[in-house]
């Protein structure tokens, strides 16, 4: 017979153990500004925000899929935001982010002496998260040793700190997030199926950046509010041809890799008019350029070209002499590539 202990957690109980680890707990003044910062009016995202809006109210698990970059972690605490829940902590934890040796004292915590570097008691993630939200972001990077265990805290809402005995009994929901296809990763045998189907109760699909480029006129006044305020340097004037840079680019890092452009042109324009950086090619974790199609690279090489011309075709400093090209020429790539905004 099994001599284990269950011991309900209450959020009194929780918080006043001084004898755990700090961990930042969300407030709800922290993430009520959440649909605020999400920015835009295509179809695409209003539908995206609509899911959101009917499944936060219940209690289901929500897995939210997207591409780096698209504000899966600004739609999950918009779900707590607008949930029963919302009153309660809002705890985040990067599954790719923590060591896999070290992931499950982070998820469920540990005993003084657990282990050799466990010098006090410390709470988990589950545990601070406790009757509220528990978001785990880059769920397809959980090595499978621990899967078993987090689908046992997501059927029974009970689980034993490392070296301790004692079951805890928790109320959390469960929001993931992934870049990733778990389906995939299940045929890969690299996710567990029963997990896939426990987590995929409410699934979520972000649109990429470049599948709402009416967007980006809007999302780049906003950015551009936020860093000319936080920077004191106020732009006056956005040229066309910035913005129609920022139209044209693919956008591969999504939302956030607009804003970080956004930051560093404001940097660059010390004048009050909004300057686009040129766009470095993608590259590869060794400094190769990236994998991609020969339209893609063309594309990314002539936009760079252009942002470094100013978006001028003709003349002896223009895009066509620098890349070799008749201007007729160019003008036919870009209009085949899509690109616009050019001046003779």
């Amino acid at each position: 017979m099994s001599t284990a202990v269950i011991v309900p957690i209450h959020s009194e109980a929780t918080r006043s153990q001084t004898m755990c680890s700090p961990m930042r707990l969300t407030s709800r003044a922290d993430c009520a500004d959440s649909q605020d910062r999400i920015v835009g009016s295509c179809k695409a995202l209003q539908d995206t925000l609509q899911q959101a809006r009917i499944v936060a109210p219940t209690d289901s698990t929500v897995v939210i899929y997207g591409e780096t970059g698209t504000g899966k972690e600004l739609f999950a605490s918009l779900i707590h935001e607008l949930s029963r829940r919302s009153g309660g902590p809002f705890i985040r934890l990067n599954c790719a982010a923590i060591p896999e040796g070290l992931l499950e004292s982070e998820l469920f915590g540990h005993e003084k002496g657990a282990f050799t570097s466990a010098i006090a008691q410390r709470v988990g993630r589950f545990e601070a998260a406790n009757h509220g939200t528990l978001f785990l972001d880059e769920i397809g990077d959980m090595p499978l040793n621990l899967q078993a265990k987090l689908l046992r805290v997501l059927q029974e809402q009970e689980f034993e700190r490392l070296g301790s005995a004692r079951t805890i009994r928790v109320d959390v929901r469960v929001v993931a997030a992934t870049n990733r296809d778990l389906s995939r990763l299940v045929d890969e045998k690299t996710f567990r199926m029963d997990l896939f189907y426990r987590l995929n109760v409410f699934p979520i699909t972000l649109p990429p950046l470049r599948g709402r480029r009416e967007d980006i006129p809007r999302l780049a006044q906003h950015f551009i509010d936020d860093a000319a305020q936080r920077m004191q340097r106020p732009i006056r004037t956005i040229p066309p041809e910035a913005m129609q840079a920022l139209m044209d680019h693919s956008w591969p890092g999504n939302v956030r890799e607009l804003q970080n452009c956004i930051e560093r042109a404001i940097i660059l324009s010390r004048d009050g008019i909004l300057r686009v950086p040129p766009f470095e090619p993608r590259r590869n974790v060794f400094g190769m350029p990236s994998e991609g199609t020969l339209e893609d690279a063309e594309r990314d090489h002539i936009l760079h070209i252009l942002g470094e011309t100013g978006w001028v075709l003709g003349g002896s400093a223009g895009a066509a002499r620098r890349l070799g090209l008749p201007r007729t020429t160019l003008i036919s790539k870009m209009k085949k590539l899509g690109l616009r905004g050019a001046r003779p």
